[in-house]
């Protein structure tokens, strides 16, 4: 725990501090609008006690339910250190005039990079391929090159981005530098990306055609569960699954019945619906699958654009001019 004080000055309370910031950072420019507090985690009994007396609350994955809210009758403000806010009750907060802001689109080339990363891996499978002839297969082998998994050229081949925000359009334009062509779902068809030959499509005809399917769509009641038995039928089954969004748009044990049975030929998943995972998660042992734990979003790059735009967020809330508030 870090900690600043100043007399008369708001004071602000980060409950976990450390994902966005294990060391690298600093918070040197938000300790210069309050007396800050940093907790780098903070369990579920202890938010009550550390929030008791803050006028401004920072939360990356932390909750804030109303009953929390109702025990804090000082707090003025919530920044929630991420794009998505599930974890407040906004509702509550608008009722005891809590403004909550969030910080939208610091990742996007970060996330985009790491879907691509993700299908890559399927390519190619670099790291396998190296450990492999560090272990001596290739000064042992009788031909000049060996593979143990088919090489995938993605030229031609299509891509079909479920919801095409700021990352579904990263992505798309990496694909198409790729010579992928590109097609897209999504239900608010705000531009369409400077893609050649790029198309709209419906989810179905999307499901069907696409040899890569990316989801970058939010976590909604209408999108939970999207990927599930009947939709996982509709694949090829050469199709490759990528999510780096929101683990509750996949059915878990759907997806890990459809891999196991051959029925698409991958996927890569960079979240989960339960954060950390537990054991018997039918995905941890499931067949052709890349898991990596939530860190598309933590290149160094991305989480000082995020610790940036937090700062400026306490900084307009202050002065009175708040930003980036939630709906």
């Amino acid at each position: 725990m870090s900690q600043s004080t100043s007399t008369d000055a708001p004071r602000i309370v980060v409950l976990d501090g450390y994902t966005l910031n294990p060391g690298d950072l600093s918070w040197d420019a938000l300790a210069e609008l309050g007396a800050l507090t940093v907790h780098e985690r903070t369990p579920a009994h202890a938010i009550v006690e550390r929030s008791q007396a803050a006028t401004a609350i920072l939360t990356n994955k932390t909750p804030l339910d109303s009953d929390t809210l109702r025990q804090l009758p000082e707090l003025r403000y919530i920044g929630v250190l991420a794009t998505g806010y599930n974890v407040v009750d906004v509702e509550a907060a608008r009722a005891q005039s809590i403004t909550v802001t969030n910080i939208p689109a610091y990742g996007t080339h970060s996330v985009a990079q790491m879907i691509i990363a993700q299908l890559l891996t399927f390519c190619h499978r670099v790291a396998h391929h190296s450990e492999a002839v560090q272990a001596g297969r290739w000064s042992s082998s009788p031909d000049w090159c060996f593979w143990d998994f088919p090489q995938i050229e993605l030229a031609g081949k299509m891509l079909g981005i479920i919801g095409l925000g700021r990352i579904g359009h990263q992505v798309g334009r990496i694909a198409d530098a790729l010579g992928m062509h590109v097609q897209a779902h999504s239900l608010s068809k705000s531009s369409v990306p400077d893609i050649p030959d790029f198309r709209w499509v419906d989810q179905e005809t999307l499901l069907r055609t696409s040899d890569v399917i990316s989801l970058n769509c939010p976590l909604t009641p209408e999108t939970a569960g999207l990927i599930n038995r009947e939709t996982l039928r509709l694949m090829k089954p050469t199709a490759i699954l990528l999510n780096a969004s929101r683990g509750g748009l996949v059915v878990d044990q759907d997806l890990a019945d459809a891999l196991n049975a051959g029925q698409i030929a991958g996927a890569g998943l960079d979240v989960l619906s339960t954060e950390p995972p537990p054991p018997d998660n039918p995905l941890l042992h499931a067949k052709n699958v890349i898991i990596t734990p939530h860190i598309a979003w933590a290149t160094r790059e991305a989480r000082q654009r995020l610790m940036t735009m937090a700062v400026d967020n306490v900084r307009a809330f202050l002065n009175g001019k708040p930003q980036n508030v939630v709906s």
